[in-house]
């Protein structure tokens, strides 16, 4: 692995901008070995659940607050198929992860609510983890709140988390926030990181039944990036907050662009179920190449060729000349505005 693609995430040192994504593919010994030859640069294990977390610490003796015990009880009644079974599981496979790996071994958290359970974090710590991640799947039904209380419940959770552990903290968010670069800028204070964005499952209705029904599928290799906006959105508004880009991301191109927005590294997952490991190693020659071709020595060098600061001015031209596109090809009478569709597109 050539040392030009080193780079930085959150204080984690990083051989290269690949980052694997949090899935059941890496429960598995070999695969982690085999996504570590291809060249990632750090390993993101399968989140363990806040109800199973908090089943853990009732285990262990803590006693449980009403909500906590609300939260235990629906989980009971559903009887989730977990990927990793329980707390102590969990905690023996970042314990043994870490001790065979030579890249960093990121663990995975997966909540909602604050509260003690996330003082398993620093379990987590001693088990040999060189972060945490912690993906927060807010679910507008569960609370009806207002924007800035719910931010606030979830900006306290962060910071519970932080306390509790002395390596980094990467929050890992969906896109369903007023303002992600105003929530960037507070989360300063409580994490290392950002990981935009998380992707749940699709809610839908079974007609059979009439019961809720989550859909969840990969990403295909012609699909967009999910943040691509949104990263540079942040990026402009808050630098000083170190970004990984998530979703979507499968292809050389793909990796370049997030990283030309603002990411500092690109979590990988759905191309790796499509093309096996070896989709990281195709995607980081392809970023050489890339490199090479604009002489680009380092990482340092393409994030210096960043694009100017995104813009509210520049977005909207944008915008408008996307959706305005269509007609003006068709009007003679346009050409005249070609010139600024070519500008916005960068083309």
């Amino acid at each position: 692995m050539t040392s030009r693609l080193n780079t930085q995430f959150g204080g984690l040192s990083l051989r290269s901008p690949v980052v694997v994504g949090a899935s059941p593919l890496s429960m598995n010994e070999r695969t982690r070995l085999e996504m570590e030859e291809a060249g990632a640069g750090a390993i993101v294990l399968p989140s363990l659940f806040e109800e199973q977390v908090i089943d853990w610490s009732w285990s262990h003796g803590r006693q449980l607050t009403p909500k906590e015990r609300s939260i235990l009880g629906q989980s009971d009644r559903t009887k989730h198929h977990w990927v990793c079974p329980d707390g102590d599981s969990y905690l023996a496979l970042v314990n043994r992860a870490s001790s065979l790996q030579d890249i960093p071994i990121i663990a995975s958290l997966n909540g909602y609510t604050a509260g003690g359970w996330m003082d398993f974090a620093g379990e987590l710590e001693e088990a040999g983890a060189s972060a945490i991640e912690l993906n927060v799947h807010h679910s507008g039904a569960r609370e009806d709140g207002s924007s800035t209380e719910i931010e606030t419940m979830i900006l306290d959770s962060i910071r519970d988390v932080d306390s509790a552990i002395t390596v980094p903290l990467f929050v890992k968010l969906s896109s369903n926030f007023t303002s992600l670069p105003h929530l960037a800028r507070q989360l300063l204070s409580g994490a290392q990181g950002m990981v935009l964005h998380g992707r749940a499952p699709k809610v839908d209705i079974c007609l059979d039944t009439l019961r809720l029904a989550s859909r969840w599928r990969i990403s295909s290799a012609d699909e967009g990036i999910d943040s691509l906006d949104t990263l540079m959105q942040v990026h402009s508004c808050c630098p000083a907050m170190p970004l990984a880009a998530c979703g979507g991301v499968g292809t050389a191109d793909h990796l370049i662009k997030v990283l030309l927005a603002g990411a500092d590294a690109a979590m990988v997952t759905s191309a790796i179920y499509r093309e096996g490991a070896s989709v990281i190693q195709t995607m980081l020659q392809g970023l050489v190449s890339f490199m090479e071709k604009h002489d680009m020595q380092s990482l340092q060098d393409l994030k210096l060729r960043r694009p100017l600061e995104f813009s509210c001015d520049e977005e909207r031209t944008a915008y408008i000349a996307a959706l305005t596109a269509h007609h003006r090809e068709k009007d003679p009478s346009s050409a005249g505005t070609e010139a600024v569709r070519r500008e916005a597109f960068g083309i």
